[in-house]
């Protein structure tokens, strides 16, 4: 695929990420409804033709199908969508462990911290059936976000926004106060989220052909 189509998918997930969001804003459902659905799609056909590791296209994928299931307000659709999401993040895990190279252990130490404060905190406003679900859930989300530092900052951002879109999700199960426009806040981060780890894991994979010409013709024209 040509460069020119991978703009075009890119410009096309932006204009269904404005449309989704300025629908949110403006209290218009159908355009929500419409838009939404379109993104991950959108972005995986960008990433595909970038050339994207399958894992990856398989992680946007199921975001698409947790995307679907979290648009019905009914408690087995919710357990679906955060099924859906949960295999999303074990394929970002797998991803990062194959194609990062630098880990901090620093870190683990303060997401650690982060992840036993949001379960505790959240914990006894969330329904008894939930808890556990809500719980394992979150422990792979802080270890996709972690996952996701060792590839440079905008996976590092991407993993951290991902964390704050679901943590936006998780305080209105528990009914705690909502900021104006939740729905907004929580589609502009997951939606900057998906596109940060996409470009943190093609970041890494654009460079390579790269290097590899550097020294292609480094090594044609020694003597």
């Amino acid at each position: 695929m040509s460069p020119r189509t991978a703009r075009v998918l890119l410009v096309c997930f932006a204009l269904a990420a404005a449309v989704d969001l300025l629908s949110l804003l403006a209290g218009f459902d159908p355009g929500h409804r419409i838009a939404k659905p379109l993104l991950m799609p959108l972005l995986a056909a960008y990433a595909g033709v970038r050339g994207a590791p399958r894992l990856l296209l398989a992680a946007l994928l199921l975001g698409w199908c947790g995307d679907l299931a979290l648009m019905s307000d009914a408690d087995p659709a919710f357990l679906a969508g955060m099924a859906s999401f949960a295999a999303g993040h074990v394929c970002y895990l797998v991803l990062f462990r194959r194609t990062a190279r630098v880990r901090d252990l620093r870190l683990v130490g303060a997401y650690a911290t982060v992840l036993v404060a949001l379960v505790v905190l959240l914990w006894p406003g969330l329904p008894a059936g939930l808890r556990v679900p809500v719980a394992g859930y979150s422990l792979l989300l802080t270890a996709m976000a972690y996952g996701a530092t060792r590839l440079g900052p905008p996976a590092a951002l991407g993993g951290a926004l991902f964390m704050l879109s679901d943590t936006l999700i998780a305080t209105g199960v528990a009914d705690w106060p909502q900021l104006p426009k939740a729905a907004f806040w929580i589609m502009l981060t997951y939606i900057a989220a998906q596109f940060l780890l996409v470009r943190g894991v093609l970041g890494p994979l654009a460079a390579r052909p790269a290097r590899v010409a550097a020294y292609g013709e480094m090594r044609s024209t020694t003597p």
